[in-house]
């Protein structure tokens, strides 16, 4: 087939996408076809794209990487939120349009990652002497286990940003400043390798969070804005004195400092020195998930927040402590982690999965009801973590991904019923399919996703999760214990889902104020409408998610039992590994210094 034809027939499929999506009724607004058509057909469009083979020819080149890539990344959103500062306050679209063209602009530089096949080892590397004394360097990459949570901020801001537009009508330009500043620093602490560049990515993330609950949260705004910063700035402090430690040793083995992730995971700790410096890694993370029972930090965070401060709460920062236990807490200190995983395990399953689903049940706030089914969920993808199988990570880190598309489509949902009610007790409401048809339907196939139907994006990662931790070696006889205990959860959150969903939708429409509730505005179907379909392209098409996790995966697990072998030998001094063989694994490494080990 000639080149020419080979395009025509790849394009039908984008094109007959976005002809379904335009074929939606128009309501109040024909511009919701056009809106709906071509979000349907860009959906269609990434799937292909990143289909296995879609680039293959008859010979495979490799791929170029561009080096400043990460940079752009990182730097669009950061330079975006000082040039606000510089805009007219009186201008509240220009700032709105501003801020949706810069996050807009950085969704679609983004998608240049998916042009590169994620093989081992690390790719798009930039690194720049940062502080040569201290041996802090600006390191950045990308792999197989954080390509997807770039994506996933990339895509999950501009749509919150979006929605608040809608809503929020007051002090507009600190809320664009928020958005931008905030997705620099998130995407940041995503592919930072060097752990200072990282803590101060990790740390600078806060600000833009307490300012949206403190100004646009609830009543009780200053109190949940407080309490979330002392939780994660307590934890944070923990980390930096692990992290020094580290770096002190590193030191004294090699003659010279470095913060570098691939340099300090070659120093081998003696046990209790590497126990205490992992649990202090830990509890950052934990805190950070949250974990019991440093969990009540999220309801309070969620419920004063404004809608799109939950969303990216939730779908977003949540995963950077997942994603930081994993690079960080089990990547440095395999022995320890490997130690503590038949307990935490039982944790993530007992204090997680079991124990948020319940409360989750009790709840008569529909914001407390997602924020403890957030508790529960992540559960899984730690339980995934702790049973350090190949397919129980590849299903954790699935399932980030995951829980960020179904639990930040929730929070919107709410968000618009709140908007129309202001109110979120479950009881004021009933009966609402009847008078809001589209919003009963988008709320049905995202608590679909959230249970974990086959077929949507939640069963895949909740299975590989199960499946894996079943056969984990990890936890021994213990294992069969947490499978069954996470089976149980599935139970438990579709019992609690579709009861919330019974009540809220189904039945008489007794309470007269819910009886002219206008439906899904253009905004709200808009904003929608992407995650809605990305919860099915998951859910039929795991495999094209998955096949680029799976590579870096298999080396980092092969790295933490390589290490972890390496360690059962304690000895009373740390001492330094040699290099790992596989180069791939080790470009951007620091250079050893003259005369060093």
């Amino acid at each position: 087939m000639n080149p020419l034809a080979s395009g025509l027939v790849g394009f039908l499929p984008v094109a007959f996408a976005g002809f379904v999506g335009a074929l939606v009724p128009s309501r109040d607004s024909r511009r919701e076809r056009a809106a709906l058509g071509l979000v349907a057909a860009l959906v269609v469009l990434f799937t292909i794209a990143i289909w296995p083979g879609a680039h293959t020819g008859g010979d495979e080149l490799p791929a170029v990487e561009w080096p400043h890539l990460l940079n752009v990344l990182i730097g669009l959103p950061l330079f975006g939120s000082a040039a606000v500062l510089f805009l007219p306050r009186q201008s509240p679209k220009v700032l709105r349009g501003f801020t949706l063209g810069i996050l807009l602009l950085t969704l679609a530089a983004s998608l240049y990652l998916l042009g590169v096949p994620m093989r081992r080892g690390w790719h798009f590397v930039y690194v720049r002497e940062w502080i040569p004394s201290l041996g802090i360097r600006y390191h950045v990459a990308v792999d197989g286990i954080s390509l997807w949570l770039v994506l996933l901020t990339t895509l999950i801001t501009p749509i919150a940003a979006y929605a608040s537009f809608g809503t929020i009508k007051n002090r507009i330009k600190e809320l664009c400043f928020s958005y931008l500043f905030l997705q620099a620093a998130m995407l940041g602490a995503f592919v930072s390798l060097d752990l200072f560049l990282f803590y101060v990515f990790w740390e600078l993330m806060l600000v833009p969070m307490y300012i949206m609950i403190g100004i646009w949260g609830g009543q009780d705004k200053i109190r949940a804005a407080f309490k979330f910063f002392i939780y994660t700035m307590t934890g944070s402090m923990l980390m930096l004195a692990a992290m020094i430690y580290l770096v002190w040793q590193y030191t004294k083995l090699t003659g010279s400092p470095s913060f570098d992730l691939l340099a300090l995971q070659r120093v081998l700790l003696p046990q209790h020195a590497q126990v205490l410096c992992f649990w202090a890694f830990a509890i950052a993370f934990i805190v950070k998930v949250p974990m019991f029972p440093v969990h009540t930090r999220l309801p309070d965070a969620h419920v004063q927040a404004p809608t799109g401060g939950s969303v990216i709460l939730a779908a977003i920062m949540l995963k950077l402590g997942t994603y930081g236990y994993l690079r960080f807490a089990m990547g440095l200190f395999p022995g320890a982690s490997g130690s503590a995983v038949a307990n935490l395990a039982g944790v993530a399953v007992l204090g997680g999965i079991l124990y948020g689903a319940l409360v989750a049940y009790k709840q008569d706030d529909l914001k407390r009801v997602i924020a403890y089914s957030s508790v529960a969920h992540l559960g899984y993808v730690m339980l995934g973590l702790f049973a350090v199988t190949p397919s129980a990570v590849e299903g954790s880190i699935l399932q980030m991904a995951n829980h960020g598309i179904s639990t930040g489509a929730l929070f919107l949902l709410v968000g618009v019923i709140y908007d129309r009610r202001h109110t979120r007790e479950i009881a004021e409401f009933g009966g609402l399919a009847k008078v809001m048809p589209i919003y009963a339907v988008v709320w049905v196939i995202i608590t679909f996703a959230s249970i974990g139907v086959p077929g949507t994006n939640g069963f895949v990662g909740e299975f590989l999760v199960i499946t894996g931790t079943m056969v984990s070696q990890r936890l021994g006889a213990l294992a069969g214990i947490d499978t069954v205990g996470a089976a149980l959860g599935v139970i438990l959150g579709a019992i609690y889902m579709l009861t919330l969903t019974q009540k809220t939708f189904f039945g008489p429409l007794s309470n007269p104020k819910n009886k002219r509730l206008p439906d899904l505005s253009v905004r709200e179907t808009v904003a929608l409408a992407p995650l809605v379909l990305f919860v099915f392209v998951i859910g039929f098409f795991p495999s094209i998610f998955i096949d680029r996790t799976k590579d870096s995966v298999l080396a980092f697990v092969e790295h933490y039992n390589d290490v972890w072998r390496a360690g059962r030998v304690d000895e009373p001094a740390a001492r330094l590994l040699p290099p790992n063989s596989d180069l791939a694994l080790e470009r951007g490494a620091p250079k050893p210094p003259e005369g060093g080990h």
